[in-house]
């Protein structure tokens, strides 16, 4: 673990030594990637426990109930 944690520090260093646009860059080129895999794997994960909850099944449809115009609308 402390060879992790010292490859990181390393990292971080060298990251924060960059001008800002590389600095934007290589946060920009790690983050996306790994905020679409968590976002990813996080609606799978929940789609199953929904699924083990029998919550998955859709609800049913509200009934669309017609709304009075308002005053002033000109529909008579």
């Amino acid at each position: 673990m402390q060879r992790i944690a010292g490859w990181w520090d390393g990292f971080e260093l060298w990251v924060a030594g960059l001008p800002f646009i590389p600095q934007f860059l290589v946060v920009l080129v790690g983050m996306v990637p790994i905020s679409f895999a968590i976002a990813f794997l996080l609606d799978r994960g929940l789609r199953v426990v929904f699924r083990v909850l029998r919550r998955d099944e859709r609800a049913e449809p509200m009934p669309v109930v017609a709304e009075r115009p308002s005053v002033g609308s000109g529909v008579r």
